[in-house]
Formats: C-alpha cells, structure tokens, sequence
C-alpha cells in the first residue's frame, strides 16, 4: 500500500485522490479508506530531514 500510495505521488496524483484509492487490508478498518493523515504521514517517510 504505501509503495503504491508513493508511485502515486510520484506522478502528481494529490493526496486526498491517493487516499481514496487506497484500502486497508487488515484489522478493524479493514476494507476502510486510510486517513489523509496516514497518507501524508507514509509520503513524509520518504522526505529528507532538514
């Protein structure tokens, strides 16, 4: 999920549309939409630190 949620942003998709797209594939919010929050929380792994 986060991989995909990643060649997503890579190719402009803004992140609310990624949010929709994705689902979560186990536990209690499973077959749920990840929050924005978790989605921008997976995208800034990727960002260096300042």
């Amino acid at each position: 999920m986060a991989h995909y949620a990643r060649t997503l942003r890579t190719s402009g998709v803004p992140v609310p549309e990624i949010a929709a797209k994705l689902f979560i594939p186990t536990g209690k919010n499973k077959g749920q939409n990840p929050s924005l929050a978790s989605v921008y929380r997976v995208l800034a792994e990727d960002e260096p630190q300042t």
